[in-house]
């Protein structure tokens, strides 16, 4: 009897084959260096999980700080790009964005120098968050409301290799486990009009080398790197050739050093180029059933590994180094279902694509409901909001109202119902003028649905701890 790792194995050698046969002859020379192929092909997808998150990372870098005609592009590093609008379908580099607050983006070269992030004085009531996250997609560090507070500071951020006293009028240092990072700051948008406020907010976040800060000069420039052009969409195509590349920016720690030395035995490391085109038939077959089982593994991941409630799986999959603690299924997870997601205390998200019932949800063949019981919204300290993607790319959706989320600034100007309930119509065609203010609009397809639940309440009712809260989400209810 085959097995779905047979099935899958055969399919891929005929598909090779069949490609061999109208193409010039394979290559066919013995991998001897190689461990057996099917142990090989059992690193291969042990690699597939622990690289994903990086390849993606490097991808996002490249696309946003290196290539500046991706489309994506926001600043050299060091620089800080101020984003003066939300996300919108526009935005492709980053799966699931959120478009609830404007961003301001610095990707930051740590080799030469430390770099300073400067923030201003910010209204209370007004939250943001500055989130650090590495090359590990590890998140190392948050200056904000929550954690910092609304004061104005300066705050550094250093390399791992780093070490040295705290400088003068740092208040805090910060360290990344890889040479380049992310500083990711949300600036929380109220509503429309309150655009040029947010603007004013983020004139005044700045970064700036160490060296600048202190009034001294600055040390030798780093050298300069030819990064290998890559895409998001463009790592299907040779996986492991990015995690090549990725590699070199994220030195190996005791955690990740017998995965490492894994891919080291079949040519996957810093430096190295791994050539897919070049493998022998029946190890390119192995490849392709690694990537395919450990991207299923990853896959049932996110739908087994959080709770369900009420068809929305809420848990907490996003952290630092100590968080993840080796466990590359949970990074990969993390990374596929949200890259560059909030530590939990920081946001939670559920996120569904079944209704209360279990059944999928397609806005080609349904309308649907989710009804917050009087006083049962979210409870946050700073604000909530639910967010429609395309279920197949987790981009955001095209519609004609332009409105791709609802969150709680916007309940002012929505409809409650006679018992103080408040129900969200999510359809692809308006529900009617009288519902309008109430409707997310769907895709004509399969859905996807994120809530993002912003500095949660920590005492009852709270959604935290993550999927054992006082506080459950209600389910999407499918109108008959």
């Amino acid at each position: 009897m085959l097995t779905k790792r047979d099935l899958l194995r055969s399919a891929a050698t005929a598909a090779l084959v069949a490609a061999a046969a109208k193409s010039v002859p394979v290559m066919a020379q013995n991998k001897a260096e190689w461990p057996s192929i099917i142990e090989a092909k059992d690193i291969a997808e042990e690699g597939f999980i622990y690289g994903l998150p990086l390849v993606m990372n490097y991808a996002v870098m490249q696309e946003f700080a290196v290539d500046k005609n991706s489309g994506q592009f926001k600043a050299p590093f060091n620089e800080i790009q101020n984003e003066h609008k939300v996300s919108t379908p526009e935005d492709t580099a980053v799966i699931t964005p959120n478009s609830d607050t404007p961003y301001s983006v610095m990707w930051l070269d740590l080799r030469a120098e430390p770099m300073v992030i400067s923030v201003p004085a910010i209204e209370k009531d007004r939250y943001y968050a500055v989130q650090m996250i590495d090359g590990n997609t590890y998140n190392f560090g948050y200056i904000g409301s929550r954690t910092t507070g609304t004061e104005p500071g300066d705050y550094l951020v250093v390399g791992p290799d780093w070490k040295s006293e705290t400088p003068t009028g740092i208040k805090k240092v910060f360290q990344s486990t890889t040479p380049f990072t992310l500083a990711l700051i949300r600036t929380q948008l109220f509503n429309p009009d309150d655009m040029p406020n947010v603007e004013r907010v983020q004139a005044g976040y700045k970064v700036q080398p160490l060296s600048a800060f202190l009034k001294q000069p600055p040390p030798p420039a780093a050298p300069k790197i030819d990064f290998l052009p890559a895409t998001t969409a463009g790592i299907k195509d040779n996986f492991y050739q990015y995690l090549d590349a990725a590699l070199q920016f994220v030195p190996e720690t005791s955690k990740d050093k017998a995965i490492r030395a894994k891919l080291a035995s079949i040519g996957i490391g810093p430096g190295k180029t791994f050539d897919f085109k070049d493998l022998p038939l029946l190890h390119k077959a192995e490849i392709l059933v690694a990537l395919k089982q450990g991207d299923n593994k990853v896959d049932k991941f996110l739908s087994s590994g959080m709770k369900n409630i009420n068809g929305w799986n809420v848990g907490a999959f996003f952290g630092d180094e100590a968080f993840y603690d080796g466990n590359w299924l949970m990074r990969a997870g993390a990374a596929k279902g949200g890259l560059y997601g909030n530590d939990a205390v920081e946001a939670m998200y559920p996120y569904t694509r079944i209704d209360a019932a279990g059944a999928p949800l397609d806005g080609s063949k349904h309308k649907y409901t989710i009804t917050f019981a009087p006083g049962q919204f979210p409870p946050v300290n700073a604000f909530w909001s639910v967010t429609m993607y395309d279920g197949k790319s987790q981009l955001l959706v095209k519609n004609p109202i332009n409105r791709y989320l609802i969150n709680s600034p916007m309940l002012p100007d929505m409809k409650k119902n006679e018992d103080g309930s408040l129900t969200l119509y999510i359809q692809k065609d308006s529900p009617g003028a009288d519902k309008e203010a109430n409707w997310l609009p769907a895709p004509d397809d399969k859905i996807y649905l994120v809530m993002r639940l912003y500095w949660p309440k920590p005492t009852p009712p709270s959604v935290l701890p993550a999927g054992q809260g006082t506080w459950q989400p209600p389910g999407v209810k499918q109108v008959s």
